[in-house]
């Protein structure tokens, strides 16, 4: 397990606030790190990596991953974060938060607390941003 690896399943994963992660490095839109299971193919890191381009947008059309099958209503959109909330299915929603060099994704499942999923990964950023990266 690398180092990255590590770090999302103890840092995210074992909080039980998490459904599922991944670590993306925004410079290339590679996946870095992502729970067991978690699939993202090129072009939806490439996407994921671009909703932080367009937040006004984001907020009046929502968004889509493939990954996990949904539509999202953006309920939160910055520079920073962006959070989401499933529109059709069983509930639950998505946390993307970016650093200067990574993107945190982290899903929650609607059993979890959304604001505890939220703190957990905005959490989980900090730790990369006192980092430098």
């Amino acid at each position: 397990m690398n180092h990255l690896q590590g770090l999302l399943q103890d840092g995210l994963i074992a909080s039980g606030h998490v459904e599922h992660a991944a670590i993306i490095r925004r410079k290339d839109s590679s996946l870095r790190a992502s729970s067991v299971g978690f699939l993202l193919d090129p072009e939806e890191l490439s996407y994921i990596v671009k909703l932080f381009r367009e937040p006004t947008i984001l907020r009046n059309e929502g968004f889509q991953l493939s990954s996990t099958g949904y539509d999202y209503q953006c309920l939160r959109s910055d520079k920073n974060s962006i959070y989401g909330r499933v529109t059709d299915g069983p509930g639950g929603g998505v946390v993307l938060v970016k650093t200067s060099t990574l993107v945190i994704l982290a899903t929650y499942a609607a059993k979890m607390f959304p604001s505890v999923c939220v703190e957990t990964c905005e959490s989980f950023a900090d730790y990369f941003r006192d980092k430098g990266k």
